[in-house]
């Protein structure tokens, strides 16, 4: 399985770029390919990236990849056109990974679970059970409502899926100029079912300042950080 790691966003809610920002000794985005490449069935990376950072972040890469091929690519204006541009490196066949550089927490066999369960469904993502109190807010910002949240989940990444559906599902979001904000979304969009894999690990995104010294924490629970 390819993986594709998504590391062109601009971390505007960050003030910084977050994927080079330190975390435990090394770098977000360092953390979030050394995960993947620990996955035994992971065989390469294509990291889509902003042009201005394409040679500092594959040198990171690189560091982080356990050896394994890794190619950079420009990314675009939007994620969906990122995601286009890594699709386009990839051989018909198999199945590819994308996940987001921004996710340094994911674990190997929360990988490999999910590609297990893409394998014997076609697509398959890592997801979370909702369990927060959803509440809707009103132009004024006061509660306006309550949101059920039976059936909710987050969703994750990965998301894997063949190579075939997910270049079929993109395909029609490019031609359609549809805006998709992950993967799943634009498999939806031709009536295919996506399995959720239960992931119960911490597998956040880092959004805000404040995310980086809760994922240090989190390393270190599981005797992760500094590693080499």
């Amino acid at each position: 399985m390819h993986a594709i790691v998504v590391a062109a966003g601009s971390s505007r809610r960050m003030g910084f770029d977050k994927l080079l920002a330190p975390l435990a000794g090394r770098s977000v985005l360092w953390h979030s390919i050394r995960a993947l490449a620990k996955c035994a069935e992971v065989t390469g990376f294509t990291l889509v990236v902003r042009s201005e950072l394409i040679v500092e972040m594959r040198g990171l890469a690189e560091s982080a990849s356990l050896g394994k091929a890794v190619s950079i690519v420009e990314g675009g204006a939007e994620r969906h056109l990122s995601v286009s541009a890594g699709l386009a490196t990839l051989e018909e066949d198999g199945f590819v990974a994308i996940h987001d550089a921004a996710r340094p927490l994911v674990t190997p066999e929360a990988v490999a679970g999910c590609l297990a369960l893409a394998r014997s469904t076609g697509a398959a993502s890592c997801a979370a059970p909702v369990a927060d109190t959803l509440k809707r807010g009103d132009a004024a910002g006061l509660v306006a409502g309550g949101v059920d949240r039976t059936g909710l989940w987050a969703m994750q990444t990965p998301q894997i899926f063949s190579n075939r559906l997910i270049r079929e599902a993109y395909a029609q979001v490019l031609e359609e100029g549809a805006l998709v904000t992950d993967e799943v979304s634009a498999v939806e969009r031709l009536g295919r079912p996506v399995a959720l894999y239960h992931n119960g690990e911490w597998n956040m995104k880092i959004t805000f300042p404040q995310d980086i010294a809760l994922a240090e924490t989190i390393l270190a629970s599981r005797g992760k950080a500094g590693e080499a």
